[in-house]
């Protein structure tokens, strides 16, 4: 079964989605050349249409897109993908290009994602007076003082036996360490991957301190 290519003059619309949430990452289209590489390689090609030549996700910017599942629709003339994205999808830094909101739909499979989204989106849209343009704009060295900060006040809380405190410090932690993760180029993904490795049971829990399993 192959795409009804004539439908569109030569190409059809392809859904790309992650194979793990399914969130929806982009949307581009694909030509006979760009689909026959795909199978071929398992890694998306794409026809772009404003400069009229085929081109590979990640071939510049090294944010490949692994194909784990193909299929047609009904009308065999749309593609849905699925794939392990490796980085942001999106050239602003964002993990997908689905951000700017229309009608708010405010249901998030993955609330990392989501807030390191909008960390990225701050770096490419600057908003006057906003904190991560701030922390962005000081440098790391600011960025790590905010960062160890945070992790002594989640201690403190801790210590004082106060869940609603060591919530909101927890939470505080998470967002500058991932100001931290995005002013260092590291992605969301990068810790799930690292984390999937070492999730299996070890005798040894000292292991993991030392960059082993669980």
């Amino acid at each position: 079964m192959r795409p009804d290519f004539e439908k569109g003059n030569g190409l059809v619309p392809a859904i790309v989605q992650d194979y793990q949430t399914k969130q929806v990452l982009m949307l581009a289209y694909v030509n006979e050349e760009a689909y026959e590489r795909m199978l071929k390689t398992k890694e998306t090609y794409y026809y772009s249409r404003s400069r009229g030549e085929l081109w590979h996700k990640g071939e510049t910017s090294g944010h490949f897109q692994y194909i784990k599942g193909m299929y047609l629709d009904c009308d065999e003339d749309t593609l849905l993908i699925y794939v392990e994205q490796i980085g942001a999808a999106c050239h602003t830094g964002c993990y997908s290009c689905f951000f700017n909101e229309v009608l708010p739909y405010h249901f998030s499979q993955n609330i990392f994602h989501d807030l390191y989204d909008v960390i990225a989106d701050r770096h490419v849209h600057p908003i006057e007076k906003s904190y991560t343009n701030y922390l962005l704009d000081q440098g790391i060295d600011k960025i790590c003082k905010k960062v160890g900060e945070e992790a002594s006040e989640t201690i403190i809380a801790a210590k004082n036996n106060d869940k609603e405190e060591l919530i909101g410090e927890i939470s505080d932690l998470f967002y500058h360490t991932f100001v931290l993760m995005f002013q260092q180029g590291i992605q969301v993904e990068d810790i799930e991957k690292k984390l999937s490795e070492r999730h299996q049971i070890a005798g040894n829990k000292k292991d993991f301190h030392q960059r082993g399993e669980y």
